[in-house]
């Protein structure tokens, strides 16, 4: 009995010491910055003046015209009916705009959450037909900074409802929180936190088509009536049959980030940095995983051809170490995907391939012909240096390149006698 009031004695004591308090704490933390729906809407301009083009992202052609994302400011509207001419028609003020598509005469575009989409029956001069708010949820714009934001002040549905975020603000803030001091063991607290960190964002003519031809480092996808948009590690499904495209279902979760997205066939083909991942999309609304084919980290555009899909890697930035590949991939059956050949590059970006020709952006552009995988660097057919190619599309015998400095064009109609057409040159 004594024994047990000396251990309740004991263990009073040391209950005895803890204590809670209450203690200031001052913190760094982003902002957001809000614009609502009327100023966002007012906030999209099309216009036919000329916009130098200072900046390139993903691109899109449809019936003649190409359409140039400058990544967070618009999209410019190239008349390229004439290859060996192309001109600046328009522009699009589109805020946080970075993928864009084209379906049946009207284009599809994200501007940081938001879906918007214009009718571009006038090619040069669209008309916004519309916005769909916040539908994708958590993209965010890119900080400056290494500093979090507050959860609530981004996520919460008071939040939400004062427009898009559109950009930061670093702010100061001083809060209390509560703690608890343990005395008898050395003096030792635990606060809570102050703030929620998220990682850092550092996104020719020809017979009319009614989709348009997507670059390989889209994050946009078609397939029937539906748009299929992957960012970061999320899937979103929009049913574009209607008179106004929905959100089909909720956000798919991918379980790894995509950087970018093709479709072939009845299934989808996304680059991620260590693999190329394949859902099927057979039945459109509920796509389903197939198989991943790993290989060493780094960024990587795919496209497909004859059931062969051409994949990049790359290094350096956010895309890894020093690996710098062409893959070709077996993908007749898209549940067990094989890796035929792989070759050494100097750092390939996007890809396009085109009946058997491959068009690479690598030290500039190199051109092979690519039907048989065990022999494409033994028929390269053509390397075009002095430029930093970013990405391509191959289209009635026109190759169209975008490029640090500008739009280069090229006759492919004629294999043994490939010729550059001209550069639409790009404001530095």
């Amino acid at each position: 009995m004594k024994k047990l009031f000396l251990l309740l004695a004991i263990a009073g004591i040391f209950v005895s010491c803890e204590r809670k308090y209450t203690e200031t704490v001052t913190y760094q933390v982003n902002e957001p910055v809000f614009m609502s729906s009327e100023a966002f809407r007012s906030s999209v301009v099309v216009t036919d003046e000329q916009h130098a083009v200072t900046g390139s992202g993903k691109i899109c052609f449809y019936n003649g015209y190409l359409y140039i994302s400058e990544p967070g400011t618009g999209i410019h509207i190239i008349d390229n009916r004439n290859p060996s001419d192309p001109h600046a028609v328009g522009f699009v003020k589109l805020q946080g705009n970075a993928d864009l598509a084209i379906r049946n005469d009207l284009l599809y575009a994200d501007a940081f959450a938001n879906l918007v989409w214009f009718d571009i029956s006038n090619p040069a001069m669209p008309k916004l037909q519309g916005i769909l708010e916040n539908v994708f949820y958590e993209v965010l714009p890119p900080m400056d900074n290494n500093f979090g934001f507050d959860y609530d002040e981004v996520y919460s549905p008071e939040a939400r409802n004062k427009g898009v975020i559109v950009g930061w603000k670093l702010t100061q803030k001083t809060r209390e929180v509560d703690g608890y001091y343990y005395g008898g063991y050395g003096d030792s607290y635990h606060t809570a936190d102050a703030a929620v960190m998220a990682p850092t964002e550092k996104s020719s003519g020809g017979a009319n088509r009614t989709t348009g031809i997507n670059g390989s480092m889209s994050r946009f996808g078609l397939y029937k009536d539906y748009l299929y948009a992957v960012i970061n590690n999320k899937m979103s499904v929009f049913d574009l049959s209607g008179e106004t495209p929905s959100k089909a279902i909720e956000n798919l979760w991918i379980g790894m980030d995509v950087e970018t997205i093709f479709s072939y066939k009845e299934n989808l083909f996304m680059g991620t940095p260590w693999g190329m991942l394949i859902y099927s999309v057979a039945n459109p609304l509920d796509p389903q995983y197939c198989s991943v084919i790993t290989h060493a980290w780094g960024c990587d555009p795919v496209v497909v051809e004859n059931d062969l899909a051409y994949v990049t890697i790359h290094s350096g930035n956010n895309c890894g170490q020093n690996t710098n590949l062409l893959i070709v991939v077996d993908v007749q059956n898209v549940y067990s995907p094989r890796e035929l050949a792989s070759y050494a590059m100097t750092k390939p970006k996007g890809l396009g391939i085109d009946n058997g020709t491959l068009f690479l952006c690598d030290d500039g552009l190199k051109i092979f012909k690519a039907d048989d995988p065990q022999t494409i660097i033994a028929n390269q057919l053509a390397h075009y240096t002095g430029m930093d190619g970013f990405d391509v599309i191959p289209f009635n015998n026109v190759l169209m390149m975008i490029a640090e400095d500008g739009l280069h064009q090229y006759d492919y109609s004629d294999l043994g006698n490939i010729k550059e057409l001209g550069v639409l040159r790009f404001k530095n």
